[in-house]
């Protein structure tokens, strides 16, 4: 999970870089404070499982595995991304590995998720649909109809509100009457809690035992996996609503820090160790943007395809 974490933050720290640098475009919505989510919670299912994600998303990627190298060259808006470079930061997709976006809408995953989980159902196959979405999504309705259907139809789906207090410049008390979010989403009869997600080990743990409840038959579960985005909702963002004590006391949690400094205390991890997880991860970052700026653009005379779906 440290590993995870580390890969996680690096690539968008480079990310940062580069899109500042003007080498890479469009939008760019950060995971920086939040990697103890991706890192926890996806490596506790299994490759056939399916995983639906929002438009901050780069992290959930690396987790799942899509490798770096095709992760970095959809930034680039290469024909060698994981989309084809057709989609860039907010629309990540790799259908081999069932991770079915990146969804630049704000609860647009949820009905995908469902539907992902009924089809997957009606197949009595013995699998989870993880769906991530923001404390933003839970305002729309899309949420509310997609929780009642989940839980009628007791669908196999891993509800995961990664709440991080703000969506987009609104905080959480401005734009929920009730903030208790598993409180909400347990009133349609889904079982819910909360998760300090700041913590990686705290996240596995409550994955491992939503996953567990789905797999055997007990229908859709809800995790409201609480944590906070350290830079501003995206880079167009002044992020002049949050005050700066509250971003640096939130710092002072960092997942990254918190797990080395436990595995250190441990025995588990030295310094050399923690070294050469930085190294190994450099290097694969370095690889990657050779690949990505090498890699080809798409032709011309592919702009209308995929328009309309190609018959095989």
């Amino acid at each position: 999970m440290l590993r995870q974490m580390i890969r996680i933050r690096r690539f968008e720290e480079r990310c940062v870089r580069l899109y500042s640098a003007e080498r890479i475009r469009g939008f760019l919505h950060l995971y920086i404070g939040e990697e103890a989510i991706a890192a926890g919670l996806l490596g506790e299912i299994g490759p056939q499982d399916a995983v639906v994600s929002t438009y901050r998303e780069h992290g959930h990627a690396l987790a799942r595995g899509v490798p770096m190298a095709a992760l970095m060259a959809e930034m680039f808006g290469r024909a060698t991304g994981c989309s084809g470079g057709r989609g860039g930061s907010m629309h990540l997709f790799d259908a081999t590995r069932r991770f079915y976006g990146g969804n630049a809408i704000v609860a647009g995953g949820l009905p995908i998720a469902v539907g992902l989980a009924l089809a997957d159902a009606m197949r009595d196959r013995s699998v989870v649909t993880v769906c991530l979405f923001g404390d933003g999504a839970m305002a729309e309705g899309e949420f509310h109809e997609c929780l009642n259907l989940a839980a009628l139809w007791r669908l196999p789906v891993l509800f995961a509100c990664e709440n991080n207090r703000y969506a987009m410049g609104t905080s959480l008390a401005r734009e929920h009457a009730v903030t208790d979010l598993a409180l909400r989403a347990a009133s349609y009869g889904v079982v819910s809690w909360a998760v300090d997600g700041m913590d990686a080990e705290a996240v596995a743990e409550a994955t491992r035992r939503a996953v567990t409840a789905i797999r055997a038959g007990g229908g859709p579960c809800f995790l409201e996996l609480r944590s906070y985005r350290f830079r501003a909702h995206s880079l167009y963002d002044a992020d002049k609503y949050r005050d700066k004590t509250e971003i640096e006391d939130w710092k002072t949690r960092d997942p990254i820090p918190r797990l080395s400094a436990a595995l250190l205390s441990a025995g588990v991890l030295d310094a050399d160790g923690l070294a050469a997880i930085e190294a190994t991860v450099t290097t694969e970052l370095d690889e990657a943007i050779s690949a990505a700026e090498a890699g080809p653009l798409e032709p011309v005379a592919d702009l209308t395809r995929h328009v309309y779906a190609e018959r095989p």
